[in-house]
């Protein structure tokens, strides 16, 4: 994956940190600020495969953790609502001056309600998501239940939120209680996006209708139907991140992508972890993946099934075309191929010449009033398509490193 580790300082002079996630081989089409949930950070999983979702589909994300957490510097203790608004406006800052002022803010859980208030001092913001988010920001308050009275007696406690213990000031409270969500929503000149799951058992979905209703239109609702608060599922996650990336393309300015300039027609780039991969073919986009039994995170098909959805495309394209030639009446064309050697033994003998041949099973279902004879001529035409001819073939495959 395409990303970096960049630093910026926010209204207190505090340094935080973040990453920035960019699409594969091209400018981004739009900047995304993602807000973490309460006590989150930028590396929580959920927020990460988000972000790579919306990097596959040509947004640069920044993803940062808020002040005194994750690798930010600053106090926890000494940190309030306001001041996660504060960073989030430092944050678009830092973006503007590096590369394009943010057009599209994504908050989770508390961070959806502070996205709130920073897009309404944010001109250049055009749309707004917020995942289980709170339709105030008291809500939270019932998170804290343990130590509120000691709170409100000494102005100080530690409690418990997910599993961490955190010290929490009375500022942090009375920030709470004096913050108008609902009336911001109101006024809130965007597009608006509300994510939510049903079963959120830690922020409750009459939260999303009451942000529903306050909110103006263009407004939307999607349910993240069996989904937990912290979308802890993968599935969840990455279902958010495309969702918001598909939804958001209809409001913000995003131009037709330009062809590759390189000469390489296709180009994969895989980071460091996994084995997700971005791939770019002309002017699309998509994903590789490996399969969970074998480590990856079955975001995209893999290496294999690329191979075998090639040979099915071509199959199919190359009878419509004979087909259409000879004005037969044809009504549908459905290849299946199979390949069925074993993926896993093959990765583990990559290095030997003596590995099994390949099988791939090919099964043709053709639709349409055709006799016997022509049946016969299509299933010849088949072996004439062009990735057909090219795996039977003797292929040459030079490799060579890219100068610096």
């Amino acid at each position: 994956m395409n990303y970096s580790k960049v630093t910026f300082k926010n209204s207190e002079g505090i340094e935080l940190s973040g990453y920035l996630e960019l699409p594969l081989n091209q400018e981004p089409h739009s900047f995304v600020l993602f807000a973490h949930c309460f006590t989150c950070n930028k590396n929580y999983f959920a927020v990460k495969n988000i972000a790579r979702a919306l990097s596959k589909n040509g947004y640069g994300v920044l993803r940062f953790d808020f002040a005194g957490l994750g690798e930010s510097e600053g106090d926890f203790s000494d940190t309030n609502f306001s001041g996660n608004v504060e960073d989030l406006l430092a944050a678009a800052k830092f973006l503007e001056k590096e590369h394009k002022a943010p057009a599209l803010l994504i908050g989770h859980s508390l961070g959806g309600a502070a996205v709130i208030f920073a897009a309404s001092e944010l001109p250049s913001v055009e749309a707004v998501a917020t995942i289980g988010a709170p339709s105030s920001p008291k809500h939270v308050e019932h998170l804290l239940k343990s130590g509120i009275s000691e709170i409100q007696e000494k102005g100080v406690a530690e409690v418990n939120v997910g599993g961490r213990n955190f010290t929490i000031k009375e500022q942090f409270l009375t920030d709470l209680n004096t913050k108008d969500l609902s009336t911001l929503v109101k006024n809130l000149d965007k597009a608006f996006l509300v994510l939510h799951s049903p079963q959120d058992n830690v922020v409750g979905i009459k939260n999303a209708e009451e942000l529903y209703i306050a909110a103006r239109h263009p407004k939307s609702f999607v349910s993240l139907d069996g989904a937990d608060h912290l979308l802890t599922q993968t599935k969840d996650s990455n279902y958010a991140g495309e969702v918001i990336a598909a939804w958001a393309s209809r409001y913000l300015d995003i131009p037709e992508p330009e062809k590759l300039a390189t000469k390489h027609e296709v180009v994969a780039n895989l980071g460091k972890e996994g084995f997700t991969t971005q791939l770019r073919a002309g002017k699309h986009y998509f994903l590789a993946d490996e399969p969970e039994e074998m480590g990856g995170d079955d975001f995209g098909p893999s290496p294999y099934d690329f191979i075998s959805a090639s040979l099915a495309a071509c199959t199919s394209m190359t009878i419509q075309m004979y087909v259409k030639r000879k004005k037969w009446p044809l009504k549908n064309v459905e290849t299946h191929v199979n390949h069925n050697k074993s993926h896993a033994e093959d990765c583990e003998n990559c290095e030997r010449n003596t590995a099994k041949i390949d099988i791939f099973e090919r099964v043709i279902v053709l639709e349409g009033n055709l006799d016997e004879k022509q049946k016969q001529k299509i299933l010849e035409i088949a072996d004439k398509c062009p990735v057909h001819r090219t795996l039977h073939n003797k292929v040459n495959i030079t490799t060579k490193l890219k100068s610096e």
